[in-house]
Order: C-alpha cells, then sequence, then structure tokens
C-alpha cells in the first residue's frame, strides 16, 4: 500500500510531537505521525527531572546557562548550538504551555524551579517528578485534538527511502542524497507500506537499549540512527553514551531500570557508601552535584574497589513531608520494594541513559540527507558536545522541532513526491520461525556493550566488542535476507548497527574527554602536548 502525507514523522516523543504540531498549525499540508508503540510509550514519558531554561532573570541569565552547557560538554559542545537553545528555549516553554503542558508554581505564581547536576543556578521548570510524562500528555492531547495530524501507532519504520531505492549507486561521497518517504511495516498486516512525503522528520529517541542496563524502555533502539546511517547520512560523537549515575538498583528491573532523579541531589541527597561513607569529596569539589559522567565514573570506582552492585543516595537528613512531596512516583516505588526514602538510604548504580551523539544536523536541524530532518536524541545538535547538562534535552527537542519546521515550511513548496518508487519486495522471503537467533543476539548486544563498552574503556575492550559485532553483523544480515521483514529483526540490526557506531567512533577517539574514558589514554589530547 501507498500513502502520501506532505509531512512524515517518525517518533512520538517530545521532539516529533511539537515537529507534528508546528507544521500542522501552518495549513501546509497533511502530517503522518508514525511510532513503533503506542505515543503513551514514548521515551519522554520516562523523563522525572526537568526542562532547562532561564525564566528567572532576577538570578538568572543566558550567559550563565551558556557557560555550564559549555563546561558539562567539556567543551566540545558546539557554540552556535548552545546559545540557539539557551536563548529560544523560553519561547519552547511558552509553546509547551500553550499546547496544554503544565509546570510547578510556588505560592507566588512563579515556575517552582530547582536545580540539577552542572547547573549554576535554579532554572529546572518540573511537574513533581514526573515531568517528561506530563509533557507527554499535554501534547498527545493536542496531537489527538489536531485533525492535520494522522497518527500510526504501532507502526515500525523499517528503511528511509532514497535514490539507492530507485537503482543509483550512493555512496558516502554522494553530495545530493534526498528523502523521498520510508518502508514503514505494519504489524497488522505484516506487510511493508510504502509512505512518500516531501519532508521527513527522524524523532526515534535513544539507543539505551544496546546495553544491558538502562534507564531506557526496551523500545530505545536507535533505529532512526541506524536507518540514516545505512543511506549514508552523517552519523557523529556516538561515543559519547551517557550513563545516568543513579537508578534504582533493583536485580530484578534492568529495562527499564528505575531512575533516581538528578533533582533529588540538587534537592540535598548525598552519595553514601552502604556504611554511610561520603566519597565524592575525593573525586570533585562540587561533590554530589559534580557532572554525571563525574558522578558516574565516581560511583562505578567505588563499586569496583569495595566489590559492591550499588552505592547509596541519602535524603533522610532532609523533612519527610517535603521530599514525598517534591519526589511522590519515587517515593511510592522505592516503598513497593521496602524502602521508605524518609528513613532508608536508596540503593542506587549507573545505567546507560543518554545518547549525546547521532545523526549530524545544523541550526535548522537538516541532516546531510536533503529533506531529511532530525529532532531529539537521535541527533547530534552539537549542543551536548562530551557531555549532556541535565535537563538540556527535552528544551533542545522543542527549540529543534520548531527550527525544523520553520525551515521545512519554507522550502517544501519546492518539493514533490517521487511516485517512482517501487514497493518493498519480500518475495522468496520465509516467515521467521528462528526467533530463539533474534533473542539471544539481542542478549549478547547487551552483554558486548556492558561489558567492553561501558563508562570505563580499553583498546582491548573496545577491540574485542568490534569483533563480536562484526559476527553478529554477518549472522543477522544473512537472516535478515531470507525472512520476512519484522519489528524484531529490524530492531536487531539497528541495534548491532548502533552498537558498530559507538565502538568504532570510541576506538577513533584517542583520548579520554567527556563521557568518554579510557584507561589508554586518560587525559585530554591537549593535556598530553603540554
Amino acid at each position: 500500500m501507498i500513502h502520501k502525507f506532505d509531512f512524515l514523522v517518525i517518533g512520538g516523543g517530545i521532539a516529533g510531537m511539537s515537529y507534528a504540531l508546528s507544521v500542522a498549525k501552518s495549513g501546509k499540508g497533511k502530517v503522518a505521525l508514525v511510532c513503533k508503540t503506542s505515543l503513551e510509550e514514548a521515551n519522554t514519558a520516562k523523563a522525572q527531572g526537568g526542562v532547562a531554561a532561564v525564566t528567572n532573570l532576577a538570578v538568572d541569565n543566558f550567559e550563565k546557562h551558556i557557560n555550564d552547557t559549555m563546561v558539562a560538554g567539556d567543551y566540545i559542545s558546539d557554540l552556535s548550538a548552545v546559545k540557539h537553545v539557551v536563548c529560544n528555549a523560553p519561547d519552547a516553554i511558552r509553546s509547551l504551555v500553550g499546547w496544554g503542558v503544565n509546570f510547578d508554581k510556588n505560592k507566588d505564581g512563579n515556575y517552582d524551579l530547582h536545580r540539577e547536576g552542572g547547573h549554576s543556578d535554579f532554572r529546572i521548570l518540573h511537574h513533581a517528578d514526573d515531568t517528561g510524562f506530563e509533557i507527554q500528555r499535554g501534547l498527545m492531547e493536542a496531537v489527538r485534538n489536531d485533525s492535520n495530524i494522522t497518527v500510526f501507532e504501532n507502526h515500525y519504520a523499517v528503511e528511509i527511502i532514497t535514490q539507492h531505492h530507485l537503482g543509483v549507486q550512493v555512496t558516502r561521497r554522494t553530495p545530493d542524497i534526498e528523502c523521498y518517504g520510508a518502508y514503514i511495516l505494519d504489524p497488522e498486516t505484516g506487510k511493508v507500506d510504502t509512505f512518500l512525503s516531501k519532508v521527513t522528520l527522524m524523532a526515534t529517541g535513544g539507543v539505551g537499549a544496546v546495553y544491558a542496563m538502562t534507564s531506557n524502555p526496551v523500545i530505545a533502539t536507535g533505529d532512526g540512527i541506524a536507518m540514516v546511517y545505512r543511506a549514508k547520512g552523517t552519523v557523529k560523537d556516538m561515543e559519547f553514551v551517557q550513563f545516568h549515575p543513579t537508578v534504582l538498583y533493583n536485580p530484578a528491573e534492568t529495562h527499564p531500570a528505575f531512575l533516581i532523579t538528578e533533582a533529588m541531589r540538587g534537592y540535598g541527597g548525598v552519595l553514601r557508601l552502604p556504611d554511610g561513607k561520603e566519597f565524592m569529596q575525593k573525586y570533585d569539589k562540587r561533590l554530589s552535584l559534580a557532572p554525571r559522567d563525574i558522578v558516574a565514573r565516581a560511583i562505578d570506582h567505588e563499586m569496583k574497589i569495595h566489590g559492591l552492585n550499588h552505592v547509596c543516595l541519602d535524603v533522610t537528613h532532609k523533612d519527610a513531608e517535603e521530599t514525598r512531596r517534591h519526589f511522590p512516583h519515587i517515593y511510592e516505588k522505592c516503598l513497593s520494594i521496602g524502602i521508605d526514602i524518609t528513613r532508608d538510604y536508596i540503593p542506587v548504580c549507573p545505567s546507560a541513559h543518554y545518547m549525546c551523539g547521532g545523526i549530524k544536523v545544523d541550526l535548522n536541524a537538516e541532516s546531510s540527507i536533503h529533506r531529511l530532518y532530525a529532532v531529539g536524541e537521535c541527533s547530534c545538535t552539537g549542543l551536548h558536545g562530551g557531555n549532556r547538562l541535565a535537563s538540556n534535552s527535552l528544551i533542545e527537542a522543542v527549540v529543534y522541532a520548531k527550527s525544523a519546521a520553520e525551515h521545512s515550511l519554507r522550502v517544501i513548496d519546492g518539493y514533490d513526491y517521487n511516485t517512482d518508487i517501487p514497493e518493498w519486495n519480500d518475495e522468496g522471503t520465509m516467515t521467521n520461525e528462528e526467533h530463539v537467533l533474534i533473542t539471544q543476539s539481542v542478549k549478547e548486544v547487551g552483554e558486548i556493550m556492558s561489558n567492553y563498552v561501558g563508562i570505563v574503556r580499553s583498546d582491548l575492550r573496545l577491540k574485542r566488542a568490534w569483533d563480536r559485532l562484526d559476527l553478529l553483523y554477518e549472522e543477522t544480515e544473512d537472516l535478515f535476507k531470507r525472512v520476512k521483514a519484522t519489528k524484531d529483526i529490524c530492531e536487531l540490526r539497528n541495534m548491532i548497527n548502533v552498537g558498530y557506531l559507538i565502538t568504532r567512533q570510541a576506538i577513533e577517539r584517542k583520548e579520554s574527554r567527556g563521557l568518554h574514558y579510557t584507561v589508554d589514554y586518560p587525559k585530554h589530547a591537549y593535556d598530553r602536548k603540554q
């Protein structure tokens, strides 16, 4: 089946929905919003902490936020991208509120601002400790009430369509690659449909599921990044995987692990060993409020030298009622496994959390492939550099979604559908009855990435990961050619592609910088020259 839409949006989180709402109101055409599960299951809904924006000009300013972002990113961040996000953040907040999103306010009617690790001021807007859920709720309601947006839930993007599908040889040196839409799997029919579009936006989220333990849901398999890489688009900074320092240590839940928000440390939480001793003073003068990469490596080191499977976060010294009011969901979750956070330490450990790299885009969110934009965690805007500053991701998604909308609306009249695109051909393939091969390979990817491409790396570990992933790649591509496309095998292909990109770009960076730490090159490249 062939579908035609002016705008094709792949991904149903804050990035995809913000863009869909922005272009839909223009009246310039119809929008298809494709998401692999339901809108409710997007990764956005899992974000607890909040949204960073300068709203209290009496004490805060853009320069402070810009500097905090550059410091956290280890000065790899693109300054133009940082300024673009920080200076447009207040307007993005107004857009979210206009779409029906609520943020907590204090008794004076002003935003109740939190402070998180790496921030020099209180600038985090939030909704209790479920900000992402509230944003997702507000945007979902707005999207479903917009007659110009058609939502395709439980549909899976298999590949984006380029000249390659017309028989043209496309390489990484081809200067004019164009995107004409995507092949989308409809699980109900088992058929791969052709979605033709004038403009396509990739908003498929992160890659956390390629690791054995992650705060991300199982759907975070790096689909958009892998599809664009296979289409010869530019992918950048994949070595910078952010490990959240504090997820709830609960062996029964690893996919996703329950996140203990950064805001809890901003609130006054103190990291301790299980015997009560503090340890962050050994690693950073900012103690428990140091940026995530420093805190995650500190916890990882303490766990290794003491033979622990977790450390602890302590808020028992804070007012119990205030703690329950600020963090109701964390309180209830911990209580469900026998931990009263007002009296007991919270067992925590690091977990794969956020991808700072991805599909390289410019200030208009346009990728190296014409007519293809990328927004949100699957994109690499340059904002995060070597490490993401807490709560910068959600605001980045809205700012760049608006930039992508403005740019695509200016140019869409010059595009038309490419009606020469052939439909997906799966003749001669058989139904996949070897599901055990896929599930075992998924498990192997997680183990390879966690064991060899984790918080601390080495040349030997990375080489071992490369070799293991290469074998899995050959096996999976052979299987993919012989069976009908299913969500499971497509996700596995994407996970292997993403694992390969993380590993390869980690090998290429011969220094420790930001989130990439290797025992073979423990210093910055510029430090070694001095």
